[in-house]
């Protein structure tokens, strides 16, 4: 009985009986970017993007559960193609950038599917009115980056569907649709707080110069012995 006890207290007490905390990713907003969908007079479906999105993601892919992700899109970054339907879409009867400049979005609950899919629920604050938006997210990787310097790098692809008047952004309602469809692709490093010792700045950084492949460099030919 007393060895069984003892056997039962190491086994609880060992490195793979507890829990290991969630991973900390930051959004890289070199390769994350917001693509949107609306309808244009019933004409086509209008495209636009939006870069440099930024936020942290608390993240363990055996425990969807306990996923937390923040997000900030800076909506000045909006691209439709052309400046002056920018210009139309950031004005205070539309997006109102100038006062609201930023979209963000907070997780608040995580409905996992299966090891790749998610359902990821959270508030979306735009103009200054936040509303529940859920996220269909699929987890396309999580892995080393292949190029150096080799940085743990977790990918998404996501989509959603919102009502823009939802967020009182109904302006011009016989010309653009009501419904705005999203889709979103992310890529996000791994802190360095929690990384692994040879985890260092993405190499698509600003300013981190890019590796040289130096195999194909002939090397120097040995020096010759000089006649005596």
């Amino acid at each position: 009985m007393i060895e069984r006890l003892t056997f039962a207290l190491l086994l609880y007490a060992a490195p793979w009986g507890v829990s290991a905390a969630p991973d900390t990713y930051r959004l890289d907003p070199v390769h994350t970017r917001v693509l949107f969908a609306v309808e244009h007079a019933g004409f086509s479906q209008a495209l636009g993007t939006v870069s440099g999105s930024e936020g942290t993601l608390s993240f363990d892919p055996d425990d969807w559960n306990s996923a937390m992700l923040t997000v900030s899109v800076p909506l000045q970054r909006l691209d439709l193609g052309n400046d002056k339907w920018n210009r139309a879409a950031l004005a205070r009867n539309l997006l109102d950038a100038e006062r609201h400049p930023e979209a963000c979005f907070v997780s608040t609950r995580i409905e996992p599917i299966d090891a790749t899919h998610a359902r990821v629920i959270g508030e979306l604050t735009l103009r200054g009115v936040s509303r529940e938006v859920t996220l269909d997210v699929t987890l396309n990787a999580i892995k080393r980056h292949p190029m150096p310097p080799f940085r743990r790098t977790a990918g998404f692809s996501a989509t959603a569907t919102l009502s823009r008047s939802a967020f009182g952004v109904d302006a011009w309602p016989t010309m653009i649709g009501d419904q705005v469809q999203l889709r979103i692709e992310a890529e996000a490093l791994r802190d360095r707080s929690a990384a692994d010792p040879q985890d260092t700045p993405s190499v698509d950084e600003p300013g981190t110069p890019a590796p040289v492949d130096d195999s194909d460099t002939p090397s120097p030919s040995p020096a010759r012995k000089r006649a005596p």
